[in-house]
């Protein structure tokens, strides 16, 4: 859980951090950065078999801190993180599992590139209004997502005034009909 310091990660670093001679060999990594003096860009290329990747609580300017070359990772957290949005996923074309609850993400748009995503958490996020969830319509393979902590949890966008009958589950259901569990409780009880 140490910070790392240094101004980049180089292989030897890594091996230090992983406990593991073989960089090939690391398949999962937790750590805390700042990217504002880390560059992790060359993060999947020395990791080439990395497929879990924890950054929770980290100092992260932009998912583009994380480089190009993470293509094979599956699972991604970075709760915590200082997020304001998500440009740059894409790149982490494999995933199926992102973790980035506790950020102050507003706009889904970026996740329509991930075709392999199925558990999404966006708790405690900014999202304000409910025709994000469009977005998250088009990945067919979504079916864990978590919401709550959001504006749209209350009312479907900032102008609206609070609605007595509005209900969030059942307009997410509508957007995301493929949904299988919305926060944590079957996505058909609305």
């Amino acid at each position: 859980g140490e910070l790392l310091m240094d101004e980049y990660l180089s292989p030897r670093k890594l091996k230090v951090l992983t406990g593991v001679d073989d960089l090939q060999q690391v398949k999962a990594l937790e750590m805390r950065v700042d990217t504002r003096e880390n560059s992790l860009g060359n993060l999947g290329a020395y990791l080439p078999n990395l497929r879990e990747l924890k950054l929770n609580n980290s100092l992260l300017v932009s998912v583009r801190d994380l480089g190009t070359t993470l293509s094979h990772l599956r699972v991604l957290w970075m709760a915590c993180c200082g997020l304001l949005d998500l440009d740059g996923i894409s790149s982490c074309s494999s995933l199926k599992e992102l973790y980035i609850a506790y950020n102050s993400i507003s706009d889904l748009s970026q996740l329509t590139w991930l075709d392999h995503l199925e558990v999404l958490d966006l708790e405690g996020n900014n999202i304000e209004d409910i025709s994000q969830m469009q977005y998250l319509g088009l990945c067919c393979k979504l079916s864990r997502l978590t919401v709550e902590g959001n504006l749209i949890c209350l009312k479907p966008n900032a102008e609206s005034a609070e609605e007595p009958n509005y209900n969030y589950r059942a307009e997410v259901k509508k957007l995301i009909p493929h949904l299988e569990y919305l926060d944590e409780i079957p996505a058909s009880q609305t």
